[in-house]
C-alpha cells in the first residue's frame, strides 16, 4: 500500500503556520485543531520545518516559560523528514522509526501535499491486517 492511500482516505489538507509564528499561538493552534504537529512554511506549499507537541516539550525543558514567547523558528525540527504519496506504507513506517519522527510530511516536486502521522500509519496498517485476515477467513470457509 502507498502513503496516497492514506491520503485519499484522510485528505491531503495541512495545518502551517509561518516561522514567526510564536509558541504560544502554536500551542492554540495544536489544541483547537487536536493534531500533534504544524508545518512550518512561509507560503504553504514549501515545508520550512516541522513543529510538534515534542519540540515544544523539549522547549519548555530548556527554555522554562519563556518559551511561549520564542517563535517556531527557534524550535522548527529541521531538516525534516519526508516522504511521497508513492512510498509505501512500510517504509514510511521504517522512516519514523528510524528517526524517531511521529509525523511525515507528504512533499511532491518541492511542494507539500498532505502529512501522514504514525496513528495515520498504524490504522492503515490495522485496516490492512484485518482486511488480509478476513480474505484468509472467508477462503479457509470456502473450502470446508
Amino acid at each position: 500500500m502507498k502513503i496516497a492511500s492514506i491520503l485519499k482516505a484522510k485528505g491531503a489538507s495541512v495545518a502551517t503556520t509561518p516561522p514567526d509564528t510564536t509558541i504560544s499561538t502554536i500551542v492554540w493552534e495544536l489544541r483547537s485543531k487536536n493534531i500533534g504537529a504544524l508545518a512550518v512554511s512561509e507560503d504553504g506549499a514549501t515545508v520550512l520545518g516541522l513543529i510538534s507537541e515534542r519540540d515544544i516539550i523539549h522547549g519548555l525543558a530548556e527554555h522554562g516559560a519563556r518559551l511561549l514567547g520564542l517563535r517556531a523558528s527557534q524550535l522548527t525540527t529541521r531538516p525534516v523528514v519526508t516522504c511521497t504519496s508513492e512510498d509505501s506504507v512500510t517504509t514510511v513506517m521504517a522512516l519514523m522509526t528510524r528517526h524517531r519522527v511521529r509525523h511525515v510530511p507528504v512533499v511532491e516536486d518541492g511542494k507539500l501535499r498532505g502529512i501522514v502521522s504514525i496513528g495515520d500509519v498504524v490504522k492503515h496498517r490495522l485496516d490492512e491486517l484485518e482486511m488480509e485476515a478476513n480474505i484468509i477467513r472467508e477462503a479457509y470457509i470456502a473450502r470446508r
